[in-house]
């Protein structure tokens, strides 16, 4: 798939051949192509920076500051896309390491951008002073929007496309038939099919484009009526899962572990924990003691006074600072002495009564 020119149609309904060029345009003078891959992700990247500092207040949250986490997720998660890939590609870069920093030349994943973002999000968290869990559920939001744009990319590239199929929504391409002939997936009768358009593969980069879209209205539906600060990201990570987990098994260019599906495996691991932690949690606000138990971080003194501008403008005293301070110190009874002169008369006077004893 090295062309920059890709025919696709979609016979089934009435969209006839047509190029796809992945080349938006030529920087003049240096001869440099900006691909419509990396406008994608710019575009996909720049909305959900601007959902992101919108929403801010919503979850209690200074958006200057969740930008800096932002900012930090987004250098995780690159980091995190690609040692995804290499990890379960490694027989195509154990003889050549230097391969492994050429990400220019693709080979991402979806989920190790999340881990890494999220962990690189969680560290930036701790370093602003900004909590975490309000953090994550206003992020998702803007991650599954990105992720929704960002599959188009795929799509101008001709890849993370579906098994053969003779739908009416099949999508057609040579380079899709000659991808699936060289990796052996299909004979060439079929990859003739594929071409002529009597066969098509699934549009799958469409599938969960369409997915993470109803996702992001139902994240932005549900922002208002959450009833605990992680209801978002518990969601997502359902979300996102149900929906990956079936189309994967479609994709024909699946990260393997041995015979499983790497990513779809991970899936429904995290559709099961995230199902089974949105239980717990409920069971534990029905029987929570008090009505600030579960209170939404934007509703408590401290998110408050965030939104006022005022609790990172006076020495922190919240939740969020009192976790780097040191214990408390128990106060002593006062002796009417100067600090420091109380200690040694003391002593003084417990020796002579063992003295008498």
């Amino acid at each position: 798939m090295s062309m920059e020119r890709h025919t696709v149609a979609f016979p089934g309904l009435g969209i006839e051949p047509f190029q796809l060029d992945r080349v938006a345009f030529t920087i003049p003078g240096i001869d440099w192509p900006v691909y419509w891959y990396g406008i994608l992700f710019a575009l996909a990247f720049l909305l959900a920076i601007l959902y992101i500092s919108k929403r801010a207040p919503v979850f209690g949250l200074d958006p200057d500051r969740a930008l800096d986490v932002v900012l930090g997720g987004a250098l995780g998660g690159i980091i995190g896309a690609r040692a995804y890939f290499v990890i379960f590609s490694w027989d195509q870069y154990k003889d050549n390491l230097a391969n492994i920093f050429k990400i220019w030349e693709g080979g991402i994943a979806i989920y190790g951008s999340v881990i890494g973002g999220f962990l690189a999000g969680y560290l930036t968290c701790r370093i602003r002073k900004v909590k975490f869990l309000p953090m994550a559920d206003l992020a998702v939001g803007g991650l599954i929007l990105g992720q929704a744009i960002g599959r188009w990319g795929n799509f101008v590239n001709i890849e993370a496309f579906g098994s053969v199929t003779g739908g009416a929504w099949r999508m057609c391409s040579p380079a899709a038939a000659d991808f699936l002939l060289r990796t052996g997936q299909i004979d060439q009768t079929v990859a003739d099919q594929i071409t002529a358009g009597t066969l098509g593969v699934h549009p799958t980069f469409f599938y969960e484009s369409v997915w993470c879209l109803t996702g992001f209205l139902l994240i932005v539906w549900m922002t208002g009526r959450r009833r605990f600060d992680g209801q978002l990201t518990l969601f997502y990570a359902g979300w996102y899962g149900l929906g990956r987990s079936v189309i994967e098994g479609l994709r024909t260019d699946s990260l393997m572990w041995g015979s499983v599906r790497v990513s779809q495996a991970l899936a429904v691991v995290l559709v099961i924990a995230s199902a089974v932690a949105v239980f717990v949690v409920c069971r534990k606000i029905k029987s929570a003691d008090g009505p600030d138990r579960w209170k939404l971080y934007v509703d408590t003194e401290e998110g408050q006074a965030i939104l006022r501008g005022e609790f990172y403008s006076r020495p922190q005293e919240g939740p969020v600072a009192a976790e780097e301070e040191e214990p408390a110190q128990t106060e002593q009874p006062d002796s009417g002495m100067p600090a420091g002169q109380d200690a040694a008369p003391k002593e003084e006077e417990e020796q002579d009564e063992r003295k008498t004893d």
